[in-house]
């Protein structure tokens, strides 16, 4: 268990949907942080100061344990702040109510509805005026070096009727089923819980954005349930931050210094002998090695020590200017390789 002493920093920007998961969570949660806010695109210098060449946002740090990808920093909350008066729960209380809260997951994140979101970015943004992000992001997604990019206007209007069509089809199933019979909340709580969270953020997000959606054929005439319920959601959350109050932030090197002057989160982490990964590829404690994620962001890989690697995380010890940290990384979505296999 993490002890309260311990400091949180959550190292994001303010129109980051990912990151807008978890600032809803502590929230929620009344779970206090500070935040280090980044550029939204590279290069960040504060994370490069903590040895740290993973590049998509959010990351969290819990003392000097730093922690990469939305799903495992809910995880990894969910497990270090278990429910207290203090920190009251926002998570399912049975089994069924568990699984929906993952399978909204997997649907929103794996099942590509937010990267259909993400086609729905209206083109006149003032983003898409500055060539830098354009290029940030193409090369975030992979696109080839000096090929076109999947943000320019052009292919983002030329992605938008079937990207219109896959949002419609998800406003339509959460219309239709989890919202079908008038409640409130996903789970039928008394107020939003991680369900909400898990379903809401990619619709909630480009809501925000003027001309994102067609009001016609995505709007509160023809979905009203599903567009009450995101009301409802960005209003709970506004009236709880009033309660709770705003973070304080951190520059870059006051937050380095919080993050490696602090104690780990997590202690006695090891290598599972007896993981398939581990015993197929030979991984041992100690062992140089490179993280990097399968989907976007996969040219910035992670190299340090493997301190520990189980079904669920990798952990490796990063080495900075600022000094050294523990990065975790969930297995799902993220590769581990021999840092001398040049080939990977």
């Amino acid at each position: 268990m993490a002890s309260s002493n311990l400091p949180i920093i959550l190292y994001h920007y303010v129109f980051s949907p990912y990151a807008r998961r978890i600032v809803w969570y502590l929230t929620l949660r009344n779970i206090p942080y500070s935040q280090c806010m980044q550029p939204p695109v590279l290069p960040r210098p504060d994370l490069a100061a903590l040895g740290i060449s993973y590049r998509r946002i959010p990351l969290m740090s819990i003392g000097r344990d730093v922690y990469a990808d939305t799903r495992l920093i809910l995880q990894k909350l969910e497990e270090l702040y278990p429910p207290s008066s203090e920190h009251p729960s926002i998570s399912a209380s049975s089994g069924d109510g568990a699984a929906l809260e993952r399978l909204l997951s997997h649907f929103i994140i794996d099942g590509g509805i937010f990267m259909r979101a993400a086609s729905l970015m209206p083109p006149d943004l003032p983003v898409f005026k500055d060539p830098r992000f354009v290029k940030d992001r193409a090369e975030l997604t992979g696109a080839p070096p000096g090929g076109p990019s999947p943000f320019s206007p052009k292919a983002l209007q030329a992605r938008r009727p079937e990207s219109l069509s896959e949002i419609r089809d998800a406003v339509a199933l959460l219309e239709s089923t989890l919202l079908a019979d008038g409640r409130e909340w996903i789970l039928k709580t008394s107020g939003p819980s991680l369900g909400d969270i898990e379903a809401v953020w990619p619709f909630h997000w480009l809501t925000t954005m003027p001309g994102a959606l067609p009001a016609d054929a995505i709007g509160p005439a023809k979905f009203p349930k599903v567009f009450a319920w995101i009301k409802r959601f960005s209003k709970a959350v506004e009236a709880r931050l009033g309660e709770v109050g705003k973070p304080t932030t951190l520059k870059g090197d006051e937050a380095a210094k919080v993050v490696v002057g602090s104690d780990f989160a997590e202690h006695d982490e090891q290598v599972d002998a007896s993981e398939l990964y581990a015993t197929a590829n030979g991984f041992r404690k100690g062992d140089t090695v490179r993280v990097w994620p399968t989907d976007s962001g996969s040219s910035h890989k992670d190299v340090g020590k493997l301190v520990a690697l189980t079904s669920k995380q990798i952990v490796i010890e990063t080495q900075g200017t600022a000094g050294s940290v523990r990065l975790h990384a969930p297995r799902h979505g993220f590769r581990l390789g021999k840092a001398d296999q040049s080939n990977l």
